[in-house]
């Protein structure tokens, strides 16, 4: 993409998000918020295992879904009025669907505590929650408040891997801190000193002891970590130390992120859950949402490579079924990139590298002009200072 030759502008990318973020959650919720979720939607796995992931992926969409969804529909000065209706519909889809999920008298009740990977996407769910307190929390029915509580507590009967699995563990109990006053800090501060035990170097986490050639530092660990001592530290000091640290590892890691992005909006297909699509850029898209973007990235340029991504990644043929709903794949349908854990309600992680629409439209990421992305400078001539590591 050049941008000297784009007709794109900021005004018309925020426009073409909305109507894309509405497109990948709009069946679900929908499906959901009417207690017709299990009744259809798809079940695409691997061979073997669609039985197995269908006791848990209806939870999967859902907290997926809102992860990246929560920040928009959190946003209350929407002045652009297809944009207002959009977001007033899927708000009250969501409040909907996360009533029909909590109440045990729907078809659509959902599984928090059966197996392990409903400690996963109740982590999703709950990491929602805090992005949307008062759109996806305050705003429920009080039944249905207790309700979702009661879930994201039932989790606790799930243990933790030792990797990345911690921080799903300490995200239930950030959010039950933030909405209850209470919770296990024991299990937050599991989580937090051991990624401070895991920390490689130069802003990038293991995924438990060892490190991985993957996205799960975007996908989970680095979003995950700075909003669990975001929500602990405002009840308690404990961690306040240890901030200053993983905040200059997070933006040295936005900044990596943000290189990798190839000027045709393409990226290194490396590691597992690459069907996850935009998603790997969640931690980029986080940073630009809470305007902490490291000294070198101008929030236009960050705009302009996840727009990238996000076309290249969900504009490709085949990139949705005939209903609607997400198929497995990085750049189209590519059932064979998905791992024997990924199913139709993984996929939508993709939903998170919408977070920047959080932001107003009179923001700086959104309302200056196009700018291009480092590798997309690099890769035209363009002389820019050289890149260095965090120490």
């Amino acid at each position: 993409m050049s941008i000297a030759s784009s007709s794109t502008t900021s005004p018309t990318t925020r426009a073409h998000w909305v109507r894309l973020l509405d497109k990948i959650s709009h069946p679900p919720l929908a499906a959901l918020a009417a207690g017709r979720l299990r009744a259809t939607m798809p079940v695409e796995a691997q061979p073997g295992h669609a039985s197995s992931r269908a006791l848990v992926t209806h939870l999967e969409v859902l907290g997926r879904t809102l992860a990246g969804l929560a920040p928009w529909l959190e946003l209350t000065d929407v002045s652009d009025p297809a944009e207002a209706a959009a977001q007033a519909e899927l708000r009250s889809l969501a409040r909907a669907a996360l009533t029909q999920a909590v109440d045990p008298a729907s078809p659509d009740y959902l599984n928090f505590t059966e197996g392990g990977q409903p400690l996963v996407d109740a982590a999703f769910l709950a990491h929602a929650l805090l992005r949307a307190p008062q759109a996806l929390f305050a705003t429920l029915p009080a039944i249905t408040q207790d309700r979702l509580l009661a879930a994201l507590r039932a989790t606790r009967v799930i243990k933790p891997a030792f990797c990345n699995w911690l921080l799903f563990s300490a995200l239930v109990e950030a959010a039950l801190l933030r909405f209850t006053g209470e919770a296990d800090l024991m299990r937050i501060d599991y989580a937090v000193r051991q990624h401070e035990q895991w920390h490689k170097g130069d802003g990038a986490y293991g995924d438990g002891p060892d490190f991985h050639w993957d996205y799960y530092n975007s996908f989970v660990i680095q979003p995950m970590l700075l909003d669990v001592l975001a929500t602990a530290t405002a009840h308690t000091d404990a961690w306040q130390s240890l901030l200053p640290a993983m905040q200059a590892r997070a933006r040295r890691y936005a900044a990596v992120l943000e290189r990798l992005i190839a000027p045709d909006g393409s990226f290194p297909p490396i590691g597992r859950s690459l069907a996850y699509r935009c998603g790997a850029f969640q931690h980029l898209a986080q940073m630009a949402l809470q305007r902490d973007l490291p000294e070198n990235l101008v929030p236009a340029q960050v705009r302009c490579a996840l727009d990238a991504v996000i076309r290249r990644t969900l504009e490709a043929p085949d990139t949705f079924d005939a209903q609607g709903w997400l198929r497995i794949g990085l750049c189209g349908a590519q059932p064979d990139l998905g791992e024997n854990y990924i199913s139709t309600g993984s996929l939508y992680l993709c939903s998170t590298a919408f977070l920047p629409l959080g932001l107003p439209a009179n923001d700086s990421f959104w309302n200056t002009p196009d700018a291009l992305w480092t590798s997309a400078r690099i890769w035209q001539g363009d002389n820019i200072p050289a890149d260095h590591p965090l120490h």
